[in-house]
C-alpha cells in the first residue's frame, strides 16, 4: 500500500526544498522579478490568507530590508470589501497555494476591474488562479496534499526572500556578489531548520505533560517572527483544537496577559532582535505559569528549563525559516496523540455550506479529503 503522506513528511522535506529553491532562485523568481523591474513598481501589496498570509509575514521584514520597499499584507476578503486603494507604483500579488481559493479569485476581479495587471503566486500555475492572471509564478512548493500546510509556508516565505534578492540585484541595490552572499545565508537556514527538527521530538518528550495538557495558548514574536508566531497559533488552533492567539511580544503584556492564570501556555520566539526584552518578559511570564516556553539562539539560556536553544548564525529576518518546524511538529504530534484530527461534524457541515474553494479544486493536485487552507 502506498504511504499516505502526513504533515511530518512535508516538514521533513523542507531543508531539501530550501536548498533546491535557493539553487534555482533566478529561474524560480523570474516571472515576478521581471514584472517588478519592468513595471517600475516601488512597493508591494501581498493579498493572502491563512498560512499564505503567515508565510508572507515571515518574509516581510526581509523584503523591506533587502529590496528597500514597503510591503503591505492584506487578506483577500478585506481587499475585496474594503482595502484596495493601491497606487500605480504598488505591485499587487495574489497568493493561493492551491490556486483555487475563491477569495483569491475575487481579489483578481478587483484588480482587473481597476485596469491593472493581475499577478498570481501559486503552487499550481494551471489552476483557476493561474488561468486568470497576466503574470503567474510557481513558488516552488511542489505537491502538498495535507490541508494543514507546512512546506507551503516555508517555501512561500523563502520565495519572497529570493525574489527580494534577485530583484535587488537587477535594480542595482545590491551587487551580484552581495546577492550571492545573502543566498548563502539562506542556505544556512536549511541546516538550521534540520537542527530544529532534530531537537523538537526530545523537547516534546521532556515537556510532554505540559504540552499535551494545553487548554489555550499565546504564541509571541517580533519582527520577522511575527509571521512565525501567527503560523504557530494557527497550527495549534486548527490541529490541536485549542484557542491560540498570536501577539507581538511587548503587545502581549499590554492587555492579553491580564486574563492569564497558571493554566495558560505561552511560547516566546527570540529570533535575535529585542532579545533582552523578550527574555525579561519570559521571566515575568514564569511568575504566572509554569507553561512558559522560550525558543532562542542565545547561549545564555541554553541550559534553562522550558527553553529550546538552537544556534543560528543568520540574520533575524531569516530565522522564521528555522523556527517554523517547531510549531508544525509539535502540533502534529499532539494532534496524533490526543486523537484530534476528526473535527466536530457541524464544523464539516459549515465547510460545505461556506466553501472556500472553487468547484475545480476537487480534481486539483492539492485536493484531498480534508478542507484546504490558504
Amino acid at each position: 500500500m502506498e504511504h499516505k503522506k502526513t504533515m511530518l513528511d512535508y516538514i521533513a522535506d523542507c531543508p531539501e526544498f530550501i536548498r533546491n529553491n535557493v539553487a534555482d532562485s533566478a529561474a524560480l523568481t523570474k516571472p515576478l522579478v521581471d514584472e517588478y523591474v519592468s513595471g517600475g513598481y516601488k512597493n508591494i501589496w501581498i493579498v493572502a490568507c491563512g498560512s499564505s498570509s503567515n508565510g508572507s509575514l515571515c518574509a516581510r521584514q526581509f523584503i523591506r530590508r533587502h529590496l528597500k520597499c514597503e510591503v503591505k499584507i492584506v487578506t483577500p476578503f478585506n481587499f475585496v470589501s474594503s482595502e484596495n486603494d493601491f497606487g500605480e507604483t504598488d505591485m499587487v500579488v495574489v497568493v493561493s497555494q492551491s490556486g483555487y481559493s475563491l477569495n483569491a479569485l475575487d481579489a483578481i476581479k478587483v484588480i482587473e476591474a481597476k485596469g491593472r495587471r493581475c499577478i498570481g503566486l501559486t503552487g499550481d500555475v494551471n489552476s483557476d488562479l493561474g488561468k486568470v492572471c497576466d503574470v503567474v509564478a510557481n513558488y516552488g512548493v511542489g505537491r502538498e496534499t495535507v490541508a494543514y500546510v507546512t512546506r507551503g509556508v516555508t517555501t512561500l516565505a523563502l520565495f519572497f526572500m529570493l525574489f527580494a534578492v534577485e530583484a535587488s540585484v537587477r535594480l542595482g541595490i545590491k551587487t551580484a556578489a552581495e546577492g550571492e552572499a545573502v543566498k548563502q545565508q539562506l542556505l544556512k537556514a536549511a541546516d538550521i531548520n534540520a537542527a530544529v527538527q532534530a531537537q523538537t521530538p526530545s523537547f516534546i518528550k521532556e515537556h510532554y505533560r505540559q504540552l499535551s495538557g494545553m487548554t489555550n495558548a499565546y504564541v509571541c514574536g517580533v519582527g520577522a517572527n511575527l509571521g512565525t508566531a501567527s503560523e504557530g497559533a494557527l497550527k495549534f488552533g486548527e490541529t490541536v483544537s485549542i484557542p491560540t492567539a498570536a501577539y507581538e511580544v511587548e503587545e502581549y503584556i499590554h492587555g492579553p496577559n491580564i486574563q492569564m492564570t497558571p493554566r495558560y501556555s505561552v511560547f516566546l520566539i527570540d529570533g535575535g532582535e529585542g532579545t533582552e526584552r523578550i527574555h525579561r518578559i519570559f521571566e515575568g511570564t514564569k511568575i504566572v505559569t509554569d507553561n512558559a516556553f522560550l525558543l532562542t539562539r542565545c547561549a545564555d539560556y541554553k541550559d534553562e528549563h522550558n527553553v529550546m536553544y538552537v544556534p543560528m548564525d543568520v540574520p533575524e529576518e531569516i530565522t522564521p525559516l528555522c523556527w517554523l518546524p517547531f510549531f508544525q511538529m509539535t502540533a502534529c504530534r499532539l494532534t496524533d496523540d490526543l486523537d484530534r484530527w476528526n473535527k466536530h461534524p457541524l464544523q464539516r457541515a459549515m465547510e460545505k455550506f461556506v466553501s472556500s474553494k472553487s468547484a475545480n479544486y476537487v480534481n486539483s493536485p492539492f485536493s484531498e479529503d480534508t478542507p484546504g487552507r490558504g
